[in-house]
């Protein structure tokens, strides 16, 4: 598992759950993030029922559900993003 704020595509040799700190990222980048963690601070969500949520995603990761990054066939390790940061 890979938190992330920013967003980039992380792909390891062996699955790698992207989980975007928020809404608006996972929302921009839906072709690198594999779970949305924002939506835990919407007003309203359960945090209990979010839980039990992100378990049986990553419960169907182990079971052979392939990541974005998997799926993009994205299998280096990027440390640096490309292009400029501001």
């Amino acid at each position: 598992m890979f938190t992330t704020g920013r967003g980039t595509p992380l792909g390891f040799p062996a699955p790698t759950v992207k989980i975007s700190s928020n809404s608006n990222l996972a929302g921009r980048k839906p072709q690198w993030i594999d779970y949305d963690a924002g939506g835990l601070l919407r007003l309203g969500q359960d945090a209990n029922r979010f839980t039990h949520e992100f378990f049986r995603y990553l419960v169907a990761v182990a079971s052979g559900q392939r990541t974005r990054n998997e799926i993009s066939d994205n299998r280096e390790i990027a440390i640096w993003k490309n292009g400029v940061t501001l």
